[in-house]
């Protein structure tokens, strides 16, 4: 691990799946403050090539979320292989990032992302031509420090796709399990701006750079403490 891990922005750049999924039920808890929202669940896997703290893949869970007037997803489950991404991702934004064993797979066309301890795999299938993609992205989080909002945008060639999510019945993520609409973003270019407080119902004010650790004053339920590859 590095002795001094970047602050944001981030730059990042590779590969990523993206789908929403129609669940009945929630997918663990989310942080004191915020409050859920009806709307499809964020499922979010990607292999980065290039970051400020090397290589990594990524497995992300976001619940739709609105904070004021705000609205946005809050990530409830990410698992990372970097002990730096891992670390980065709390104190920089509140991201509740774990460590595991996330193997990626090039089949075809088709690009496969496997949660090893968990048995979860996400295998998108593409079905349309590639086109240029810009998505705007915005997280509501919580750090050590109080609640923050994060904006970023990822933009690369974008395929259509239909994303399949194979999950254990017994696991708490098991809702996700199905066919989903979806996107892959080759070329992926990833921006995540510094996090900002929230004031009142619609200014904002940057946030310190970074929360102390512990940065999160929270417990996502389905966190498991695992070891990376």
């Amino acid at each position: 691990m590095t002795s001094e891990l970047p602050h944001a922005p981030w730059l990042l750049g590779g590969e990523s799946l993206l789908a929403f999924a129609s669940v009945k039920q929630p997918l663990g808890d989310i942080p004191e403050g915020l409050r859920r929202v009806p709307g499809p669940c964020s499922i979010t896997a990607a292999r980065y090539d290039d970051s400020p703290v090397g290589p990594y893949r990524e497995l992300a869970i976001g619940q739709p979320a609105h904070l004021g007037a705000r609205l946005g997803l809050c990530i409830t489950t990410m698992v990372v292989t970097s002990v730096d991404s891992r670390l980065g991702g709390r104190i920089n934004w509140g991201f509740p990032k774990e460590m595991g064993t996330l193997v990626w797979l090039d089949e075809g066309d088709d690009r496969v992302l496997r949660w090893e301890e968990r048995d979860i795999v996400v295998r998108a299938s593409p079905v349309g031509p590639p086109l240029p993609v810009l998505l705007p992205l915005r997280a509501l989080q919580r750090r050590a420090d109080g609640l923050v909002s994060i904006r970023g945008h990822a933009r690369g060639r974008g395929r259509v796709a239909h994303v399949d999510v194979e999950v254990p019945a017994d696991d708490p993520l098991a809702a996700l399990a199905g066919r989903h609409r979806g996107l892959m973003l080759a070329g992926m270019r990833l921006v995540m701006n510094p996090a900002r407080r929230p004031v009142g119902l619609t200014a904002t004010l940057r946030a310190p750079l970074r929360a102390p650790e512990p940065a999160l004053t929270w417990a996502p339920q389905s966190q498991h403490t695992l070891s990376g590859d």
